[in-house]
């Protein structure tokens, strides 16, 4: 199950992220890939603002987790830096939040094995290809039972910047 959103401007791919965050609920998972510069915290910024988060929401690129309150708890990680899996377990991302937090993770498809079976997943792709605009390709993939069961709102809820049809 794969949806493609085309955004044009950095406020639409927030747009997109704030319609997301109506969606999400306590232990999910977002696992965001695509280039450097592709949108990734731009989209994690929308998702934050329909969660009802008051701070600034940056990259955790140096930090590697930046935790957020909103109605939901977040956790908004990046692991483009790190070089070992367990790394990434030294984290303990399952203990964030009490292990009700959602969970946003940049580059994620590096670590895929280690995060939820149950997921969404988001990957942002430059569509020009001169990179004169700010174009955006996003894709939204369902991964799992509870993913599968919400997909119908997923695409209602992007359903005005569809690109696939």
């Amino acid at each position: 199950m794969v949806i493609e959103i085309e955004t044009e401007t950095a406020d639409r791919t927030r747009d997109v992220g704030r319609v997301i965050a109506g969606l999400l609920q306590p232990r999910d998972t977002v696992v965001l890939t695509g280039d450097l510069g592709a949108g990734k915290t731009t989209l994690v910024q929308g998702i934050g603002r329909g969660l009802g988060v008051k701070d600034h929401v940056a990259s955790p690129t140096f930090t590697l987790v930046r935790e957020y309150r909103g109605r939901l708890a977040v956790a908004h990680v990046d692991v483009y830096r790190l070089d070992r899996v367990q790394d990434v377990v030294d984290l303990g991302l399952d203990e964030i939040a009490d292990g009700e937090a959602v969970l946003l993770v940049e580059w994620g498809d590096a670590v895929e094995e280690l995060l939820a079976d149950d997921r969404l997943g988001v990957e942002l792709v430059g569509a020009d290809p001169t990179g004169e605009d700010e174009l955006r390709l996003v894709r939204l993939r369902a991964v799992g039972p509870s993913w599968v069961e919400r997909w119908p709102l997923v695409e209602s809820a992007v359903a005005q910047w569809r690109a696939d049809g």
